[in-house]
């Protein structure tokens, strides 16, 4: 698979970006099955992997760990990113947003140390926190670079004027927005989002690039109608639903969040990159979702 730069000052990462988000069942977590789907992505040239510290309950960042204790692969090699922000009780019943100096550098620190790493390649904020103190936020993210524990910010969620505002406060660039985009959900085209991830001469990192499994097998008439022109489509390209979906974000400029376990589903997405899609087709896809 072909290396792309994030932006004209991030790093290069791979077309796709595999993430464990959709890693909450307790059969998915454990070592060999970790393992087992970061050589599977490297075999596919997979080399970007994106974390939380909240995916797997926490335990996904020690069990990625792990394997890169294990040497089965070089660190030097993958690009590794993770998040910050979010902020669940014991229970999980109350979630709440925490940007804070304090929470971020201890949330740095624990990634650092379940990743057996020295280094977060690219550190995101998870979500916009309304009750943050900007210039403290991007005071500790300048801090955790110069430090050497981050070597770029991302953020996640962020709208374009909380971009902004964070941007403004750091004389770092920040190198990408972790947005919701696909056929089922386009909003980030037109409220503003986009433009100005591409202003930032950066590339958006699309997460759930299949609207959640609603495009392969949703029942409702969007999806459906949606579904009938990717077949089509899908026909003259010898491609399947997935591929052309993924194929869709790729010529927008975005880079599709993989986040399944399943391999078929994992190889699919990857495989898109190789499809271009004609002006045509990918406005014939868009006039569907109006």
């Amino acid at each position: 698979m072909e290396k792309i730069y994030i932006s004209d000052s991030g790093p290069e990462v791979s077309a796709a970006i595999y993430s464990f988000w959709r890693w909450n069942t307790p059969s998915l977590v454990n070592q060999k099955k970790v393992e087992e789907i970061i050589n599977y992505n490297l075999e596919l040239g997979v080399n970007t992997f994106d974390h939380s510290d909240q995916y797997g309950a926490g335990k996904i960042e020690e069990l990625f760990g792990k394997a890169i204790q294990s040497k089965s692969f070089n660190r030097a090699d993958i690009v590794l990113s993770t998040k910050s922000g979010i902020v669940k009780n014991i229970k999980g019943k109350n979630v709440y947003y925490d940007l804070s100096a304090k929470h971020i550098k201890e949330s740095v620190n624990s990634s650092l140390k379940k990743l057996k790493t020295d280094y977060i390649d690219i550190f995101l904020l998870e979500h916009p926190d309304f009750l943050f103190d900007v210039e403290e936020t991007a005071s500790v993210l300048s801090e955790l670079v110069l430090s050497g524990k981050i070597k770029y910010i991302g953020v996640s969620n962020f709208n374009a004027s909380q971009h902004r505002l964070l941007a403004a406060h750091l004389s770092q660039p920040i190198i990408t927005n972790h947005i919701e985009l696909n056929l089922l959900q386009t909003n980030a085209l037109n409220d503003g989002r986009l433009d100005f991830i591409k202003e930032q001469y950066s590339k958006p990192l699309a997460f759930s690039p299949l609207a959640d499994g609603r495009i392969l097998t949703g029942k409702d008439k969007k999806a459906i109608k949606i579904r009938k022109v990717l077949e089509s489509i899908g026909k003259k390209h010898q491609a399947n639903v997935e591929q052309i979906a993924v194929a869709w974000l790729y010529k927008l400029g975005a880079l599709p969040i993989i986040g399944s376990p399943d391999k078929k589903r994992i190889k699919n997405a990857a495989s898109a990159y190789s499809l271009e899609l004609s002006r045509e087709e990918w406005y014939q896809l868009y006039n569907v979702t109006l």
